[in-house]
């Protein structure tokens, strides 16, 4: 992640808990993040994780792509590869990159790179705002949506189901590059 999207990202996290009426000590009930985690990550001490990320979205009662679009604010129709914004896990290597011109709308594409042997966990709240469809691009994917696992190959699409806990998984010593495509439920 870039230092500005970074900052930008900290700045957004407080105004959308402030906005919602939320305490660092509610949302970090909602979330399971402890209060002293959001508190860091809201200072732009701690870099987050995508997991973490994902906790505290679906706890604001937004997708990750909606919070980083937030922190993006931008609202155009075109949006070249250069400009897109790319987010790396510092834990993982997870890499994000947002192909939608204007996150937060009807429709949103989001192009991820989970390197060999990475876990990457969400709590179920995570799913519950969006409906979210899963393109293998290349490489192998096993995703855990609730008690069933998906194992997915190269061109292989998957719909999630009702929001359940799931997990990504690259199980391959050689790097899985998908695509998730979500749209807002209701």
């Amino acid at each position: 992640m870039s230092d500005e999207l970074g900052t930008a990202l900290a700045v957004t996290l407080r105004t959308l808990r402030r906005d919602r009426g939320l305490s660092g000590g509610a949302l970090a009930e909602r979330s399971g993040v402890s209060r002293a985690m959001i508190s860091r990550i809201e200072n732009g001490d701690a870099q987050p994780t995508a997991s973490l990320l994902g906790r505290l979205s679906g706890a604001l009662g937004i997708s990750l792509s909606e919070l980083i679009a937030h922190a993006e604010q931008d609202g155009r129709r075109l949006i070249r590869r250069h400009e897109q914004p790319v987010w790396t896990d510092p834990e993982t290597g997870y890499r994000r990159r947002d192909l939608s011109p204007s996150p937060g709308g009807a429709m949103e594409m989001v192009e991820v790179e989970l390197p060999p042997g990475v876990r990457v966990p969400y709590p179920a709240q995570t799913f519950a705002f969006a409906h979210h469809r899963i393109w293998v691009l290349e490489g192998v994917l096993a995703f855990t949506e609730g008690e069933t696992e998906h194992l997915l190959g190269e061109g292989d699409c998957l719909e999630l189901g009702a929001p359940a806990a799931c997990e990504y998984r690259n199980p391959s010593s050689r790097l899985c590059r998908y695509l998730v495509a979500l749209t807002r439920r209701g």
